[in-house]
């Protein structure tokens, strides 16, 4: 039997006011979600430091700068590569035949609420000989030739007063020739090369003391940082 006009009247109000019902419950559902979802970006950033910041630096055998940096307290990470030159994707070979520009660099990725620019600096003078230009100690040629690498007007300002400061302090007789040039493009070097101190540390300590590179910390700066 047909319902009647009046009940199918009231069936279809029920049936939208249960559809209206649900859709009101959707909204809900979603603005909460929304909400929480802000909540969670929000906490997420407070936790999560503001800035991070980069710094290159070449020191010659580029083995033999990282260690230093892995263990400064603010340092996130570090790679070594290459800077300098404009060859794309440069490799050990092409770097060490000493036919472009590139240096062996180090990047550190530093958290500057807990380690200063300037303080990389006070590490990085200590692990290189900065009166040296043709390379440093025992490997010779452009490719480990010693250079700061600025990103900013800030860091070459502060990369010159850095080098002021030591030039001035008389703990080297000669002049203070370590570059100070914009940075260019870091390529990271191939994987047997990154923490080279940790995959091979007797080679690496041969190869380091062998270099001279120990003796001369020593006789200048005492234990290394």
């Amino acid at each position: 039997m047909a319902a009647r006009p009046c009940l199918r009247k009231a069936i279809s109000s029920n049936a939208k006011r249960s559809r209206l019902s649900k859709i009101d419950n959707m909204k809900i559902i979603l603005s909460v979600a929304a909400t929480l979802a802000l909540v969670v970006d929000l906490s997420f950033a407070q936790s999560s430091p503001t800035t991070i910041k980069t710094a290159i630096f070449a020191g010659g055998c580029f083995w033999c700068i990282q260690p230093a940096f892995e263990k400064a307290p603010g340092v996130i990470k570090t790679t070594v590569g290459y800077c300098g030159g404009t060859e794309p994707n440069p490799t050990y070979e092409l770097v060490g035949s000493e036919k472009t520009k590139y240096r062996e660099s180090i990047e550190i990725v530093y958290d500057p609420a807990k380690i200063s620019y300037d303080q990389l600096l006070d590490i990085y003078w200590k692990q290189i000989d900065p009166t040296q230009g043709d390379g440093q100690f025992t490997d010779i040629g452009p490719s480990y030739q010693a250079a700061i690498f600025y990103g900013s007007e800030e860091e070459k300002k502060t990369a010159e007063g850095s080098k002021e400061k030591l030039a001035s302090s008389g703990k080297f007789k000669k002049p203070i020739v370590t570059a100070i040039l914009p940075a260019m493009k870091f390529w990271l070097a191939e994987d047997y090369h990154q923490k080279y101190s940790e995959k091979n540390p007797e080679h690496f300590e041969a190869f380091e003391h062998g270099s001279g590179r120990v003796s001369f910390q020593k006789k200048n700066w005492g234990d290394k940082p």
